[in-house]
């Protein structure tokens, strides 16, 4: 049955309702037969651009390591003996020459004693052959005595002076093993733990003593690190452009701890390792830092950065920048008003920018405004807005 008899059939009332359907299915076919450009697709986003900031920033390398102590030392017990007062407290600061330990002083007395005693004897029996050998020089001239007699309390005159050498070593020894009994603080700095409470038995003498404690000073300090061997050619040959001994250690460097954002600790590289570990192929570097209220501790975990010279940079804002799970873009706006994609590599921050090591020029327009837009992406046409790209200010004292 045709359109046209059934419109008959159904008489007037189903004649207007097919004519309505055909208006209807007429002009959806007008609109579906239009170019896809005629269509409305809305408004054209308008965006914010710039182009990266290029400035000459200093450039910083960055590495791990740890706080040591300027200087450590091991407190031991140089004589032996029982130990009867420690002077400190459990990790108090003490200056050199402070009493720390006392040992049993009156076996180290009575020996003192001994030796004087001992050096008063030598020194009265060279002063009787002193006065034999003077007697027997004026008999010769009588011819009373021979001269074999002469030569002989002459020997035992000598014999005699050199036993009191002798006592008055053996009485130095005994008074410096009394003066050990005291055991003083070597350098000043924190004190650790006691390692033997009083009454224990300690060890002394050059092998096998007794550690009583370790005093490490905190001010300054030292932080030590590996650098590769990258890293140090590249340092060497900056040394040599800029016309510097080798061994020349007055690069800046900061530090900053493990819960730290800002790099406020400043200090200066003091030692560089005289070869390069073959097993790592790293090398050791170290930098000194003042540490006036003590905070910094040796053993505990830093990350330190090092100056290594002026470069060319292009600066952008973080905001602009667009992460996904495998890459860093930015977007960009090309003469054409179109919008493109373009994966860089990031740097450090440098007063509130980020450095863009790699990917874009310096003639590129970034979106800097206008992201949020989800009509602003890839093949998008866009109307640019001029803007720019400011460093943060430098805050008082900051760099």
């Amino acid at each position: 049955m045709t359109l046209l008899a059934f419109v008959a059939a159904r008489g007037g009332d189903g004649h207007g309702r097919v004519v309505r359907i055909l208006h209807k299915t007429f002009v959806a076919l007008l609109i579906f037969a239009q170019p896809s450009g005629a269509r409305a697709e809305g408004p054209t986003p308008e965006v914010v651009v710039s182009r990266p900031l290029a400035k000459t920033i200093p450039h910083w390398e960055e590495y791990t390591g740890r706080f040591e102590a300027l200087k450590q030392v091991e407190v031991r017990a140089r004589v032996s003996g029982t130990l009867e007062k420690i002077n400190f407290t459990d990790g108090q600061f003490v200056k050199a020459d402070d009493v720390l330990f006392v040992i049993d002083q009156r076996p180290y007395q009575i020996a003192v004693d001994s030796a004087r005693a001992e050096l008063a004897r030598t020194q009265a029996q060279a002063a009787m052959s002193t006065r034999d050998y003077a007697r027997a020089q004026e008999m010769t001239q009588g011819r009373t005595i021979t001269a074999r007699d002469v030569d002989q309390r002459k020997a035992s005159s000598e014999i005699a002076k050199a036993q009191v050498a002798s006592a008055e070593a053996a009485l130095r020894n005994a008074e410096l093993n009394l003066e050990w009994t005291q055991v003083r603080a070597p350098i000043s700095g924190r004190v650790s733990d006691r390692r033997v409470d009083p009454g224990n038995l300690v060890q002394g003498g050059q092998a096998g003593a007794t550690l009583l404690t370790t005093i490490v000073t905190l001010d300054p300090i030292h932080f030590v690190f590996d650098a590769s061997e990258a890293d140090y050619i590249r340092y060497a040959r900056g040394s040599e452009n800029q016309k510097k001994p080798e061994r020349e250690f007055n690069n800046r460097v900061s530090v900053r701890l493990a819960d730290e954002t800002e790099w406020t600790r400043s200090g200066v590289m003091d030692f560089l390792d005289n070869q390069i570990n073959r097993r790592s192929g790293t090398i050791r570097g170290r930098a000194v830092f003042d540490n006036k209220d003590y905070f910094l501790t040796p053993g505990a975990f830093g990350r330190l950065r090092l100056f290594s010279g002026d470069v060319a940079a292009l600066l952008i804002p973080d905001a602009a920048i667009v992460s996904d799970q495998t890459s860093k873009t930015v977007l960009v706006v090309t003469d054409d008003n179109k919008v493109i994609a373009k994966s860089v590599a990031l740097g450090p921050i440098h007063r509130g920018l980020r450095v863009i090591q790699s990917g874009l020029d310096a003639k590129d327009r970034i979106v800097i405004g206008g992201l949020a837009n989800p009509m602003v992406r890839p093949g998008a046409s866009v109307r640019p807005k001029e803007g720019e790209i400011k460093e943060a200010p430098v805050a008082l004292g900051g760099r």
